[in-house]
């Protein structure tokens, strides 16, 4: 006791006094480890910032060489990792004992883990693959949110606030500057995206990319050829709009890619194929043809409304491009630009004079009706042409915006077929039944709903879960402004059948329940029942 005891002379004649206060000699001695442990660990947190570097970490690989075989002693775990933390290479033997041991490879922190990441690609994705399963989740979520708003919807937050997520900031931890790793999540990404085509997991590539520059990465930025591209284009979504130097800016990114270099083609269109990016290149794209009314001016006279649909083709273009290894720019159809947006520009001038002929004195000509029918070729190239589907849902969600009934009632029954069923994607119906709720008042009138439910949403909805959830959502927002007999025939044809999934089944029942509460009570409409108790008769309101 005495030969392993703390060996100071003074403390001899003081350790009797914890004695007499019943403090066990255990209680002091783990005390002192414990105090010493610290000073230990701060001593070597100074080591590595101290000297010059060879021989601040030739004393570091000295002392783990000493200090490993206790590496699973509890009391002396810390120590050991914040050993192997701060050394920026740790010997491979020791790597592989540590990945070896569940315990251990828990126990050591993320400097550590990349070490071992780095060599190891499956281990790397065993850790980074619940993270992308629930960032996918997070996002659906939000497209399948109860809270229906036209002011708060999936594209409210900006690229910063949603940069802060915790899977985004978990990965960049995780990457720290390590080029290899970040090389991984990006090849985990793209495989990912070719495999399910799910776009959320370009939004991850740009956000991830914009993690790193915000923490001034540059060890990872200024190898990753997209960063300039990506930078100037978060500014876009930051304000939803392509401005005229940002649009040079993006053309110059797009114009300088090198013979040889196409590559490069690949990895900026996945960033252009994020839901975020084509959402402001549409928006932009609708404000230009706007703009272009006003000014007599065609579509192919614009070249800034060209570069948002060279840009537009790029990114819808990824998942074809990633998969055939082809990086060339898509060839844009010049019907496109001929034929499909001067048609879209017509439907603004048709709103422009119906609303012009509304205000003036009508004498003896009767009011002028609003036009009824669209051109056959707008639902061909809803069809056919994807630029031109993706132009044309979003011009039909700005009108739905505008509360402009007369058009939107127009242009719906061309959404029921359209390119790749992109007008039953949860992101357009996510955007649709937002901007719905300003036609609040409509739904009570039988032709609106007719056209709205009957001749669009339920003729998907047997085919595809995804539009008799967002119908479902619908309904429990607005279902007090349905009329009764129309909101009972919606009520039977939503029925969830057997292969319906929970969540239909969850959204249906609350739907139900809220149209339970809405019925009148039997008092109101029958003479209450006598009751057989024999209680003092009171005059029911029917019979007063």
């Amino acid at each position: 006791q005495t030969e392993n005891g703390v060996l100071l002379p003074s403390l001899q004649s003081a350790l009797p006094f914890l004695d007499l206060h019943g403090t066990p000699r255990l209680e002091f001695h783990q005390s002192v480890f414990d105090e010493l442990r610290e000073k230990l660990l701060e001593r070597v947190s100074a080591i590595a910032l101290e000297g010059k570097v060879e021989e601040r970490y030739k004393k570091l690989e000295d002392l783990l060489e000493k200090s490993f075989s206790l590496v699973k002693m509890p009391s002396i775990q810390p120590v050991v990792m914040c050993v192997m933390k701060h050394l920026p290479k740790v010997p491979e033997k020791k790597l592989k004992l540590v990945m070896a041991d569940k315990d251990l490879y828990k126990a050591c922190a993320v400097e550590v883990k990349r070490q071992i990441w780095q060599d190891n690609q499956a281990l790397f994705g065993d850790e980074v693959s619940p993270l992308l399963k629930q960032y996918i989740l997070e996002k659906e979520n939000i497209l399948f949110s109860n809270d229906i708003s036209v002011l708060q919807n999936f594209f409210s937050p900006s690229p910063k606030t949603r940069r802060q997520g915790e899977v985004v900031q978990k990965l960049t931890q995780m990457i720290g500057k390590n080029v290899k790793l970040y090389d991984m999540v990006l090849q985990f990404l793209r495989t990912l995206f070719l495999r399910t085509r799910n776009v959320h997991y370009c939004t991850l590539r740009a956000e991830l990319l914009m993690s790193l520059h915000d923490l001034e990465i540059s060890e990872i930025c200024t190898v990753d050829p997209c960063h300039k591209f990506t930078w100037c284009l978060d500014a876009c979504i930051r304000e939803k709009f392509v401005d005229n130097k940002r649009a040079r800016e993006l053309q110059g990114f797009l114009d300088g890619v090198k013979k040889g270099q196409e590559q490069v083609l690949g990895d900026l269109s996945m960033i252009l194929c994020d839901p975020f990016a084509i959402n402001t290149l549409a928006l932009s794209t609708i404000r230009h043809l706007h703009d272009l009314v006003g000014q007599d001016t065609l579509p192919r006279e614009s070249p800034d409304l060209l570069l948002l649909l060279r840009m537009l083709s790029l990114g819808q273009g990824a998942w074809d491009m990633i998969d055939s290894q082809v990086f060339k720019e898509p060839k844009m159809e010049a019907e496109l630009i001929t034929k499909f947006l001067p048609m879209l520009m017509s439907f603004v001038v048709d709103d422009h004079m119906f609303n012009v002929d509304q205000k003036l004195p009508s004498e003896e000509k009767g009011p002028i009706p609003y036009p009824g029918t669209i051109p056959e070729a707008f639902t061909k190239f809803l069809q056919e042409n994807r630029i031109a589907c993706e132009i044309g849902l979003y011009y039909i969600l700005h009108i739905t915006k505008q509360r402009n009934k007369n058009a939107f009632l127009r242009l719906l029954p061309a959404l029921v077929e359209t390119f790749s069923d992109l007008a039953f994607s949860d992101i357009f119906l996510h955007l649709l039944t937002g901007n719905l709720t300003l036609l609040g008042d409509e739904f009570a009138l039988e032709e609106f709903c007719t056209s709205l439910f009957d001749g669009f949403f339920l003729t998907a909805c047997s085919r595809k879960e995804n539009v008799h959830r967002h119908v479902l959502r619908l309904l429990l927002h607005l279902h007090h402004k349905v009329a009764p007999a129309k909101l009972e025939s919606l009520q039977k044809a939503l029925e969830p059948t057997k292969q319906s999934g929970e969540a239909v089944k969850e959204l249906y029942n609350q739907l139900a329940e809220k149209l339970e509460l809405r019925k009148p009570s039997p008092a109101e409409v029958t003479e209450t029942p006598s009751m057989e108790l024999p209680l003092p008769t009171v005059p029911t309101p029917a019979s007063r």
